[in-house]
């Protein structure tokens, strides 16, 4: 233990010098002169002088002492140089000579150092291996694992134990968080009424046990994650690739954790995405290029380790340096690699290396895909406790609404409790990395099931303190398919191809694809041989009486060059490329008894050229009945538009319906869009191909989604924001997406039978908030409602409802 002390008295003897006390001596100095810029957290030049290991290792100009030979060590060099770019320190006070000379003769006796001195206390390091911790005596009768380890917790901190949260909470928060749904009023009132004493851990079996629902529920936050997408950038230009069927698959079969992030890291073609990163346009800097991207994906995701800093120059935060960030990346590049500190190439080449040698390492001098291989399994290694421990923080992160490493991409920070920590992690492994399992471990927990801790907006996160789990706020997607739900407005398809169902021997046969009905229309006048003119606009409506109420109604529609759809004066939807027909669910717009369909289409070009427009919608009405409306010479044509109510105008004045002068369509023929006719036939055989209703996490984001914070997807986002920002606020509560969704709702929930305002009252709370109305509120929304159950009242109190933090929020 005293051998380098030893070392240094022999040498000093040798030399015929008294010997440097460097407590006394030595740490003065480089306390006065140095370790502002280069101990603790600050690693100026990425030299740090904290301990004497650190101090050996040198910073980005290489080593900077060597022990024995001061007149070698670059250290002496600077504190004596005159040149501005090369002096230390580069400002204030210069050492003195003597204090020079102090150095000089301790670094040639050998630069010792007092065992365990450090600067400043050096960072948290997390255990790397797994842990075994010892589980506390259980209290009270609650011998779930969490539960020990949190009722010790508790005890040691004298802090109560949260109260239990009540049974109607408690289906709210577990369906939502493992499924993404609100529980219905049936459901809700069948599982109050439900006694048997295990009925929560049943429930929990049950909604894992319902894969599809799992499945769509859990893209979201692998989206997040994987940052994958279903549109933006660099998808239309090859410079991004989705990954969105073959994780779909891999969640609907529950794929164990560690094949399903082997299969991401050392990628197949289905699942490559993730590994490419994007391609992005025009100049980026050299910590974007897809190979640092990789580094960065892989660290973050799979180990919580944030490698953006270190790919641009040694973290300042952590321990990882340039070469760790380029070590990754030169693993998955394909070419030689040179590290580039802050955009400035440094000549040094970049050796593939993986993060944990003590686990073992990759061999650089492999191909890329057995490289990729190698990697694969260091992460997923069974003693990498850091990848198990990563996930399991995630999971706890998503249900119980604060990480127990927080935030969850900084795990090399100290958790709050290392042993709850290890005791998920172990779980993990025991379940053979089955992440329902993980889920199915925390959601029977006590701990899950307790009183959730609702924070004030200004609370600060400092001195964390559990008292259970914290109140989060509904995703973008839940709360979409929560409005969906309750106002019957789901739409009938998604545009995703993805296997929604266990694949069976009637599952995987094709949807029947029949012909298209739909023919070619425009306004009568063409009929004699006229080209419609570049920019020309008609609008095209078909009125038709249904004898029932809507069960699915779904349409296509494309137009040559675009349009506009309205149902029943309501807008719709869209398009502006007549290759790319579009679909619509009609089911919220269609009435028993009389409707128009009006479909405005716009021509395009230089000159005058061919148009046409093609709809079809396919009803199903209440009772069996079927109904097909297609365009065909039974419309009607007018040059006059509707304005963005549905109402029709001539010119800029505002006309009265009977001064819309309507015509008959003519038929137009032409095999230019053969292709776009058969793929609107192919969309509506797959609109009744499934009975699944959609949800929001399988459809493109839209103003409603994004205004409730669904994030583009061009960055990893691994924590949404749990508060609306003030622009959110204004457009969720002022926009024109929600008000339409409420309005369509309400025409839905119009037509239905109501025993009166007050069960339509009471079956709304129990539906959106999984409670009866008070007395007062019960009289306030009955009156809102009217005895009439006016379409507008309805509209408003659903509006009502949905601004209800108590609805927008996971208790």
């Amino acid at each position: 233990m005293r051998r380098p002390l030893l070392a240094g008295l022999l040498l000093t003897s040798s030399l015929g010098a008294a010997p440097v006390d460097f407590a006394h001596e030595v740490v003065p100095i480089l306390r006065k002169h140095c370790v502002e810029c280069h101990a603790g957290d600050k690693k100026k030049g990425s030299l740090s002088m904290n301990t004497r290991g650190s101090l050996l290792e040198g910073g980005e100009n290489g080593v900077v002492l060597v022990p024995g030979q001061a007149a070698k060590s670059k250290l002496i060099e600077s504190v004596l140089s005159a040149d501005p770019d090369v002096r230390m320190p580069p400002k204030g006070e210069r050492l003195t000579s003597a204090e020079v000379a102090t150095l000089r003769a301790w670094i040639d006796q050998g630069a010792t150092w007092t065992e365990g001195f450090a600067f400043k206390k050096p960072a948290y390091e997390p255990p790397l291996r797994p842990r075994q911790p010892a589980l506390p005596v259980a209290r009270d009768g609650r011998t779930h694992p969490i539960d020990r380890v949190l009722d010790g917790w508790l005890t040691e901190k004298g802090a109560p134990t949260p109260p239990v949260a009540d049974d109607a909470t408690f289906q709210r928060r577990v369906m939502l968080d493992l499924v993404g749904l609100l529980p219905s009023a049936e459901e809700a009132q069948a599982f109050a009424a439900d006694r048997r004493p295990d009925k929560r851990a049943a429930l929990v079996r049950a909604l894992l046990a319902r894969d599809v629902d799992y499945a769509d529920h859990w893209m979201v936050f692998w989206n997040d994650l994987l940052r994958n997408d279903y549109a933006g950038t660099g998808y239309i230009d090859g410079g991004r690739k989705q990954i969105t069927s073959w994780l779909y698959v891999s969640l609907l079969a529950n794929k164990p954790y560690d094949q399903f992030t082997r299969e991401l890291v050392a990628p197949s073609a289905d699942s490559e995405g993730f590994a490419k990163g994007i391609i992005w346009r025009g100049a980026v800097s050299a910590g974007q290029v897809p190979e640092l991207q990789f580094s960065q994906s892989v660290s973050q995701t799979f180990l919580g380790i944030n490698m953006k800093c270190a790919s641009c120059h040694d973290s300042f935060t952590d321990r990882w340096k340039l070469r760790d960030a380029y070590g990754l990346a030169a693993i998955y590049s394909d070419h030689p690699m040179e590290l580039v500190r802050c955009d400035i190439p440094t000549g040094k080449p970049a050796v593939a290396a993986w993060l944990y040698p003590e686990l073992g390492q990759v061999d650089p001098s492999k191909p890329r895909e057995e490289r990729l291989a190698q990697l694969a399994a260091l992460i997923t290694h069974p003693e990498n406790g850091r990848f198990q421990r990563t996930i399991v923080n995630r999971l706890w992160h998503r249900l119980m609404g604060r990480g127990v490493v927080h935030p969850v991409d900084a795990m090399q920070t100290q958790p709050w409790n290392q042993d709850l920590l290890d005791v998920l992690a172990n779980r993990l492994v025991e379940s053979k990395y089955d992440l329902k399992a993980v889920l199915e471990f925390i959601a029977t927990s006590q701990a899950y099931q307790s009183r959730a801790e609702i924070l004030a907006r200004d609370a600060e996160d400092k001195g964390y303190v559990y008292r259970g789990p914290r109140a989060k706020r509904l995703t973008a997607e839940q709360f979409v398919d929560a409005v969906w739900r309750l106002t019957g407005t789901t739409p009938a398809k998604i545009e995703l191809k993805v296997p929604r169902a266990a694949p069976t021997a009637a599952s995987v046969k094709k949807p029947v694809v029949e012909p298209l009905l739909a023919a070619g229309i425009w306004s009568g006048d063409v009929a004699g041989g006229r080209l419609p003119e570049a920019g020309e606009t008609r609008s095209f409506r078909r009125q038709l009486v249904l004898d029932a109420e809507v069960d699915v109604a779904a349409c296509v529609v494309t137009c040559d060059n675009g349009f506009e759809l309205y149902v029943n004066g309501k807008k719709l939807g869209a398009g502006d490329n007549w290759a790319d027909p579009k679909s619509f669910d009609l089911g919220s717009a269609l009435i028993k008894g009389a409707n128009q369909i009006v479909v405005v289409g716009h021509n395009a070009g230089q000159k005058p050229n061919v148009a046409a427009l093609f709809f079809q919608a396919n009803i199903e009405l209440k009772g069996g009945a079927r109904v097909k409306v297609a365009t065909d010479a039974s419309w009607e044509a007018t040059a006059s538009l509707p304005n963005a109510k549905g109402v029709f105008a001539a010119g800029k004045a505002k006309a009265k319906a009977a001064e819309v002068v309507w015509q008959p369509v003519a038929i137009v023929k032409g095999d230019a869009w053969r292709k776009a006719e058969a793929r609107m036939a192919e969309m509506l055989a797959g609109a009744g191909a499934s009975s699944l209703p959609a949800r929001a996490s399988l459809v493109k984001s839209d103003l409603l989604q994004r205004a409730l914070g669904r994030p583009n997807r061009e960055q990893i986002v691994s924590m949404r924001p749990n508060e609306l920002s003030t622009l959110e606020a204004i457009d969720l509560s002022n926009g024109q997406a929600l008000t339409n969704l409420l309005s369509a709702g309400a025409a839905k929930l119009k037509q239905k039978t109501w025993a009166s305002p007050e069960a339509f009252v009471r079956w709304l709370y129990l539906s959106a908030l999984s409670r009866e109305p008070s007395a007062a509120e019960l009289k306030v929304a009955a009156g809102m409602v009217g005895a009439d159950l006016s379409e507008q009242g309805i509209a408003d109190l659903l509006w009502a409802v949905c601004m209800l933090p108590e609805f927008q929020t996971i208790r």
